[in-house]
């Protein structure tokens, strides 16, 4: 049984009235952890792709580029997708289950948050009614201001972003403090810390471009020193 028939059933059990709860809790270990997490990612993304008033081609580009979907998989795949779009519960409610489900490894609460900003900007515009949605779900993750705004500008469009935030610290630490700050991330992102963690493939390959970030950022503020 693919993934995709995994995610395709519990996703229908949600539609048809199974209720979150119970859907969410079969999906708390391994190897099911794997499926919540595209479970999390597709309830999420599809009602975020909506918050803009459409889903565009790019978004649902920035889905496949999430998810490596194989050509024997595809129907399943668009069977998920458009039952995610057909489910009525409201997003705030799925963001409370996922909460719950990860509530032990906050790292992938923020992953999950990668993912949704990559859909959100996929279409160059990162729409008002986006922002509010991302702010709020990651609210309900339990994410301070500062994590939240330390993805944000990594991810937004027209913006450069600012190495202080990417690295989550003010410009008033010394060096000392800083290189701890940048070495203590480039720890959590490591591949080899994350496939520890028992993160799905998917994450790993979202937090190649957090390394990227973090890295460019280090070397922008101590090139400064």
């Amino acid at each position: 049984m693919t993934i995709w028939v995994r995610i395709s059933e519990a996703l229908s059990a949600l539609t048809k009235g199974e209720g979150l709860s119970a859907v969410f809790d079969r999906l708390r270990a391994p190897p099911e952890r794997s499926v919540g997490f595209a479970i999390a990612m597709i309830a999420l993304g599809a009602k975020m792709a909506k918050a803009d008033g459409l889903v565009t081609r790019d978004e649902v580009t920035a889905f496949r580029e999430v998810f490596q979907i194989a050509k024997a998989d595809e129907a399943g795949a668009a069977k998920v997708f458009n039952l995610a779009r057909q489910d009525v519960a409201g997003f705030e409610e799925y963001a409370t289950r996922i909460k719950n489900m990860f509530g032990d490894d906050p790292e992938m609460l923020c992953d999950l948050m990668e993912g949704l900003f990559h859909i959100a900007i996929a279409d160059g515009v990162y729409h008002p009614n986006e922002d509010l949605f991302l702010e709020r779900v990651a609210a309900i993750f339990g994410m301070s201001e500062a994590e939240f705004s330390s993805i944000r500008c990594r991810f937004v469009p027209d913006a450069r972003p600012d190495p202080y935030s990417v690295l989550g610290i003010s410009p008033e630490m010394d060096m000392k403090e800083i290189r701890a700050a940048w070495r203590r991330m480039v720890h959590e992102t490591h591949p080899d810390r994350m496939i520890a963690r028992g993160v799905p493939e998917e994450a790993i390959k979202l937090a190649e471009k957090r390394m990227v970030d973090i890295n460019r950022a280090w070397e922008e503020i101590s090139g400064k020193a």
